[in-house]
């Protein structure tokens, strides 16, 4: 009987360490998830950037397109707001733009749009086969809807979080607002 008490706790004191040891996001935490990964993008300054250019910073990587009615200015205006919530720490946090309409989304467009937002951000785009790989690295859906100059594109609407070594771990849906960003964000800082 004692050696039963005994290792119930015992396993109960293991769980306890397991649970403490693991940040609890209040995204979905995508801890070990087997894709993403690092790729490159033509910046809004018209300089390659790659994802690993940003390794010892949390990334806030958001999909989205400037032309967009709601999703992608209300999720931009989140990770402004994230980041003055963040403070001092958000010096350690780079946010990512990538469009997924790289025919409209020149550098030009995407040099007055991004960092409209915050003068941090960057904008990334490049030729359709460009962003179509890396959408498919991140599982994002991207669909045309309509023709001629007024089309828009359905695309997934969440934000991906990745660790200051560049790994996948949180997904934010949209909506969740900038609390639930600027704590997934700080927790990954602080790590």
């Amino acid at each position: 009987m004692k050696r039963n008490v005994r290792r119930w706790c015992c396993f109960s004191l293991l769980i306890l360490l397991v649970a403490c040891a693991r940040p609890v996001f209040q995204g979905t935490d995508l801890t070990g998830a087997n894709f993403g990964g690092d790729f490159q993008l033509t910046s809004h300054t018209g300089k390659p950037g790659k994802l690993s250019d940003f390794k010892g910073k949390a990334v806030a990587l958001f999909f989205g397109y400037t032309h967009c009615p709601d999703v992608c200015p209300t999720t931009m205006s989140e990770l402004k707001a994230a980041m003055q919530q963040l403070g001092d720490k958000a010096g350690q946090v780079q946010v990512l733009f990538v469009s997924v309409d790289p025919e409209r989304d020149t550098q030009d467009v995407l040099s007055h749009y991004v960092p409209a937002f915050d003068g941090r951000f960057i904008g990334l785009t490049g030729t359709l086969p460009e962003v179509e790989k890396v959408a498919e690295q991140y599982k994002i859906v991207i669909q045309k809807q309509g023709s001629g100059a007024n089309y828009t594109v359905d695309h997934s609407a969440g934000t991906y979080l990745l660790d200051k070594e560049g790994k996948l771990r949180v997904l934010v849906n949209y909506g969740a607002g900038p609390q639930a960003l600027a704590n997934d964000l700080s927790l990954l800082i602080n790590e």
